[in-house]
């Protein structure tokens, strides 16, 4: 489908990505494993894929401050009225048979095979090449069609005027969004807010870096222990994984 030559890429999702440190959360640990900010100008790499490890063992009940932190970063209201925006939100879920309880931070798996993207009419729903699946504000037609498609229920739709913007995230009535991995944050060479508030807590649920470094803390991670991606049957190749599900 054709889209009207006037609708350009909005220039504050310019592709980028940083590269790499460590902040040391254990022996043997780290946080999140890059350091400084992406160059001005330097297109994202497919040389860096960004993702998560979240642990559930170590995410509580009750505890949402990655939800919070969230919402401070993006200037999201809070609350979860069905015309609120919630980009993480907490979901409880019990075992059957075992009535084990867990608890687990819910957002925008940035899929590698982005199905909001297949069905974008007008490509508004895009991947970087490092991976962080975005929606152009200026694109988006509020048709909804990414949010069905999507198995996770990880987006919104803006229903009200915004007026308490974020200044780093652009906002807009009629428009869809969901997490973008605080790609703000990650092109300055910083860890997403979630990552820094589930660490502030003690809890350091939520392991931060690069999937496709064999040598960063998350790789490592991932190789020693056992891990799940949600629907993973549906071949999507999520960015996010969880360890105790």
């Amino acid at each position: 489908m054709k889209t009207p030559a006037n609708l350009q890429r909005r220039s504050f999702m310019s592709q980028g990505t940083a590269l790499t440190a460590t902040v040391a959360i254990a022996p043997g640990v780290m946080l999140y494993d890059y350091a400084r900010a992406r160059p001005a100008g330097e297109a994202a790499s497919s040389a860096v894929r960004w993702g998560m490890l979240i642990d559930t063992t170590r995410c509580a009940t009750g505890c949402d401050a990655c939800v919070k932190a969230c919402n401070r970063e993006n200037g999201l209201s809070g609350e979860t009225r069905p015309t609120d925006s919630q980009w993480m939100r907490k979901v409880d879920l019990v075992q059957e048979g075992t009535g084990r309880k867990i608890s687990l931070p819910m957002m925008c798996q940035h899929c590698a095979d982005p199905p909001c993207v297949d069905v974008c009419p007008t490509a508004a729903s895009f991947k970087r090449a490092d991976g962080i699946v975005l929606v152009d504000k200026h694109r988006c037609i509020g048709c909804r069609y990414c949010m069905m498609a999507c198995p996770y229920k990880a987006r919104s739709f803006v229903h009200e005027p915004v007026t308490d913007h974020s200044g780093h995230t652009p906002r807009g009535q009629g428009t869809v969004e969901s997490c973008t991995l605080c790609v703000h944050r990650v092109d300055q060479g910083q860890s997403p807010a979630c990552v820094e508030a589930c660490a502030g807590e003690g809890k350091e649920a939520i392991l931060f870096g690069n999937l496709n470094d064999p040598n960063s803390p998350i790789s490592r991670r991932l190789h020693e222990v056992s891990s799940v991606k949600l629907r993973d049957d549906l071949g999507l190749n999520t960015g996010i994984s969880f360890v105790g599900l």
